[in-house]
């Protein structure tokens, strides 16, 4: 071989590193930003990925992810959305707080949302079927399912005079869900306790409160500090001996009582959808608001046995599902 032509080959293949990097370099780039952990999200960023595996976007091959995790302190929000802008991201991935936080610092970026509850009324969009702007998103029947929950979970321990609430300060819709879980309990006749906790750290009193108020029961609110704490909550529900109810099976399958709601890991895989189609070229305001209207009821015999309690057979014939 010709030292001209050896040379080049060289220098070919010295480049060879920097032109994979920068054909990463140049892939857009999904910010997902969230308030809660890693390790809480996982099985929804799994179905995030699936969702965007639907579109033909394959993270690390035509698309990169950058993570921002506010770890339960949602003050950090504003900060990590801005963040994530300066490192121009092509779309923001977030639930309803994180969503507000990127919201706040563009209007041009798009952002897409999974929110457990009425958009509108939370300042997400103005409209559900045509958004515009630069946000779009999917909702579930969850946050307005308070009333409901707690219905559910009257029927469990129906001689119960009093529960107990629990919902984070620091959530956008508190004061929704306080509202609304308040005024069902008065419609059951039920003395209720309102609960706050807007860290980990603050679940443990939060349940001996409870228990030492004698509540007959938990319903713990949405949130997606709750979201990504599942296992402990329901650990601390069964160490109290409280029957307790949350949004998604994962809670009664961690342990607890029982679960009312819509699947977060499909809401998830929606969002990856539309994440998809926007990163090919769709206008987020063009795109409605999706429902995921799917509800279960999920009820763990184990721990109703434990806990001395008979499933009731209206619940029995409504139930899911039935973890034993």
């Amino acid at each position: 071989m010709r030292r001209r032509e050896f040379i080049m080959l060289l220098g070919g293949a010295a480049g060879w590193p920097f032109v994979a990097y920068a054909q990463r370099a140049a892939l857009p780039v999904i910010g997902f930003l969230n308030g809660g952990t890693p390790e809480g999200y996982a099985e929804m960023v799994a179905a995030f990925h699936r969702g965007l595996r639907e579109t033909g976007i394959v993270v690390g091959e035509n698309a990169r992810i950058e993570y921002r995790w506010a770890g339960g302190d949602y003050d950090r929000l504003p900060a990590l959305a801005a963040e994530l802008i300066r490192r121009n991201v092509a779309v923001i991935v977030g639930n309803s707080t994180p969503a507000l936080a990127a919201m706040a610092a563009t209007a041009t970026v798009p952002i897409v949302f999974s929110a457990p509850g009425d958009p509108v009324e939370l300042g997400l969009v103005e409209r559900m079927n045509r958004p515009g702007g630069n946000v779009t998103g999917v909702t579930s029947l969850a946050a307005e399912l308070g009333p409901k929950r707690l219905q559910l979970l009257h029927e469990f321990v129906p001689g119960a005079a009093m529960m107990a609430v629990l919902i984070n300060p620091k959530s956008r819709n508190a004061d929704i869900q306080s509202r609304e879980i308040e005024a069902a309990a008065a419609t059951l006749g039920l003395q209720l306790h309102v609960l706050h906790a807007s860290s980990e750290g603050d679940f443990e009193m939060a349940l001996a409160t409870a228990d030492r108020l004698g509540a007959g029961g938990l319903v713990i609110s949405a949130d997606p500090l709750f979201n990504a704490s599942v296992n402990q909550l329901a650990a601390l529900a069964l160490r109290h001996r409280m029957p307790a109810i949350y949004q998604y099976r994962e809670f009664a399958a961690a342990g607890a009582l029982t679960s009312y709601g819509g699947s977060i890991t499909d809401q998830y895989r929606l969002v990856g959808v539309y994440t998809g189609r926007i990163l090919k070229g769709e206008k987020p305001g063009d795109l409605p608001v999706q429902q995921a209207t799917k509800l279960e009821l999920i009820i763990n015999l184990t721990t109703a046995k434990m806990l001395g309690l008979a499933v009731p057979p209206t619940l029995h014939a409504l139930a899911n599902e039935m973890i034993e």
